[in-house]
């Protein structure tokens, strides 16, 4: 898929957006999100399992079919929402979060703005407009529309009640050759951008549970996820925290491809000695 401008700048500049202006979003902008959502390439991530996605138009949280949908207040005048939907295993919501990363990165390019909601909306309401199969879950969904200037301030004010901007350092997410040697940001060499731009990603309560270790030749970048312990997130009857572990492998791949870093993923442990129980390996960035 191509992006329109350089995909790290996109990542940098996207932010989730809460409140959205009254413009209905146009015809030719709707054509191209059912576009991007019809072709199977986009739906499919590293493990090659298929997300799919259902567009639902809302005119003040009412859907076409008259059921009303929406947040728990903290999302105003959304033109629409996209609801993804996957089987509740956790390579599926891996694959779900680097697919849906991927969706709200193009929406960003579109000047449409995105949130990404797993625990705020009414989920039995979405349930209802969509016929899920038997296994299937609504992980997450965003609301779209266009952004607004005017009640910036009240996203401003969620942003800083969640912390959104405030994002660990490099030496508390990133190793080099194992957990025992912290990576500082310069010390990536051609994985310095990618690497930043997972640091960048949203996550599910800003918890950022991804974690790196760059191999001794700097060649592979071995991934994990270390859970949050007794992170209310994981309670909801999903693993929230394995889609965040998706978010970074997306913003990885894109990043490496933005930078013609050829590479490809595999599942190969490394074996390396693990900081804690809550850490687990998920898989690998390989150079070509």
């Amino acid at each position: 898929m191509h992006f329109k401008e350089s995909i790290i700048k996109t990542i940098e500049k996207r932010k989730s957006i809460r409140t959205y202006e009254d413009t209905p979003i146009t015809k030719e902008d709707l054509d191209k999100i059912n576009e991007y959502m019809s072709i199977e390439d986009n739906l499919i991530g590293p493990l090659g399992k298929k997300i799919k996605f259902h567009l639902i138009k809302v005119s003040k949280n009412v859907s076409e079919k008259g059921i009303k949908v929406g947040t728990y207040g903290f999302i105003k005048n959304p033109k629409a929402y996209i609801v993804g939907i996957v089987e509740n295993k956790n390579e599926a919501l891996i694959e779900f979060g680097y697919v849906f990363e991927k969706l709200i990165l193009f929406l960003t390019e579109l000047n449409i703005g995105t949130c990404w909601l797993g625990g705020t909306f009414t989920r039995n309401s979405f349930e209802k407009e969509i016929n899920l199969s038997t296994g299937e879950i609504i992980p997450c969904i965003t609301p779209i529309g266009y952004m607004t200037e005017k009640n910036r301030f009240f996203d401003k004010t969620i942003r800083r009640i969640v912390k959104a901007d405030n994002k660990k350092p490099w030496d508390e997410l990133f190793y080099y050759s194992s957990f025992e040697k912290k990576l500082k940001k310069g010390e990536g060499d051609k994985f310095d951008t990618p690497i930043e731009m997972v640091r960048l990603g949203p996550s599910a309560s800003n918890k950022q549970p991804w974690r790196i270790v760059l191999s001794d030749k700097k060649d592979v970048c071995h991934f994990y996820l270390e859970q949050t312990p007794n992170y209310s997130g994981n309670k909801m009857g999903f693993n929230i925290q394995s889609i965040d572990i998706g978010i970074a492998l997306c913003h990885f791949e894109l990043s490496c491809n933005a930078l013609k870093l050829k590479g490809n993923w595999r599942i190969k442990n490394p074996k390396i000695k693990l900081p804690n129980e809550n850490t687990k390996y998920i898989m690998s960035w390989e150079s070509k």
